[in-house]
């Protein structure tokens, strides 16, 4: 079993390109199986998310090709199976997201119950919902999810909550389905935005996306066309803490800074400098780090994904910082491994009380999730020692190259 060997690093000095976003290449991977014609998608970062999302496209009869570094076709032309197998769904929770793309091309589809990172329930029962209400049957049975649906015809949807998930699924649904399809209460985020522009390119008639209410006319088929991913907001943040818990100045590019500016905000407040010009981000960090609170929201709110990462910078800020997590409720398992390594941390329900200390010392610990894995190497840069982190398979999920791009920037981080 691999692991990230992190050890106490100089001012991380440099700069450092973005990939493409993993929560926007997986919906857009899924949706490719609603196009006729060949799909080319361009900045796809190298994940395990990816390959395994690849290998689900495979086995559903698409044909997958890496064309290069970044670079897949698709062609979905002649899809032949409409059943997502256990195992492939059992590493990745992003895998439901080929339902609603099956069941508007080909009528039906069966899957069992998402996996993925256990950072709480994320209930899929918006998805089903929508789908119901576009017309569809749903039978759930041991696990095992099958939906069909002879055509399915727009309908009015209001999500109960703004979930990410269930707004990419109703909406790749509804873009064959017959007539109009209205979301209310939609998800907001870019990847959202990012879905819609694609599916656009394919022939498809999205108006919204980005807001509150999105609408969907129905179009007869789609075809094909050229995508590139945006860049990925998280993996930006990740290596803005990075710059700002070593102290360091680093060149942050490929980002779009609009996407990032509950980040940027914060970061300022801990005493940071944060200069952005144009498509990237300049971090330049400070010894005396000052104490914050975030609160996590959805889109345009603080992201729940950065929390693990920024709770790793708030251990070392000066005074007491306050977490409020109101997204997952059971996202605080870094918590147990931050204070192994000497953070002084108290969880109260969905909050977390962070009292500043002058250092962190190195220790054995695990990512216990992908945000924790990541919040575990960051911590890794400043603590005392070396600092080997167990269970990486989580941080490959959803960072591109992290030991290589930190590497460069100065750290002293490797694998064995």
């Amino acid at each position: 079993m691999e692991k990230i060997l992190v050890e106490t690093s100089p001012p991380l000095k440099g700069k450092v390109r973005i990939s493409g976003a993993k929560n926007s290449a997986l919906p857009i991977l899924a949706a490719s199986l609603l196009g006729t014609e060949d799909i080319i998608l361009e900045d796809v970062p190298n994940l395990k998310d990816i390959e395994v999302m690849c290998e689900v496209l495979t086995s559903l009869g698409a044909k997958v090709e890496i064309l290069d570094k970044g670079i897949i076709k698709i062609n979905s032309s002649n899809i032949n199976n409409y059943v997502t197998r256990y195992e492939l769904m059992s590493k990745m929770r992003a895998s439901f997201l080929v339902m609603g793309p099956l069941l508007t091309r080909i009528g039906k589809t069966q899957t069992s119950l998402p996996g993925g990172c256990a950072i709480g329930t994320r209930p899929i029962d918006l998805h089903l919902k929508g789908f119901k209400a576009l017309g569809a049957t749903i039978n759930v049975d041991h696990g095992n999810i099958s939906a069909y649906a002879d055509k399915l015809v727009g309908n009015k949807i209001y999500l109960d909550f703004p979930s990410v998930g269930a707004t990419e699924n109703i909406m790749m649904a509804a873009v064959l389905a017959e007539g109009e399809t209205i979301i209310d209460n939609a998800a907001m985020e870019p990847e959202i935005v990012d879905l819609a522009s694609f599916l656009n390119k394919l022939g498809a008639d999205i108006k919204g996306a980005g807001t509150s209410t999105i609408k969907i006319k129905g179009v007869k088929e789609l075809g094909g066309g050229v995508h590139s991913i945006i860049p990925d907001r998280i993996e930006a943040g990740t290596f803005m803490v990075a710059s700002a818990i070593t102290g360091g100045d680093v060149v942050v590019e490929n980002v779009i800074t609009s996407h990032i500016k509950p980040i940027i905000a914060k970061l300022k407040e801990t005493g940071c400098e944060v200069i952005e010009n144009g498509d990237s981000v300049r971090v330049i960090g400070t010894k005396d780090l000052r104490a914050t609170d975030i609160k996590t929201l959805p889109y345009p709110g603080f992201p729940t994904d950065m929390q693990a990462q920024f709770m790793t910078l708030m251990s070392l800020c000066k005074g007491t910082s306050v977490v409020i997590e109101t997204v997952f409720e059971n996202r605080f398992m870094h918590v147990d491994e931050l204070k192994r390594m000497g953070a002084d941390i108290k969880i109260d329900g969905r909050s977390a009380i962070i009292n500043g200390v002058d250092k962190l010392t190195s220790a054995p610990v695990k990512a216990t999730d992908l945000r924790a894995g990541a919040a575990l190497v960051l911590a890794g840069l400043v603590a005392e020692g070396v600092t080997e982190i167990d269970n990486i398979y989580h941080i490959d999920r959803g960072y591109d190259g992290i030991e290589e791009k930190l590497s460069k920037l100065g750290a002293r981080i490797y694998r064995k």
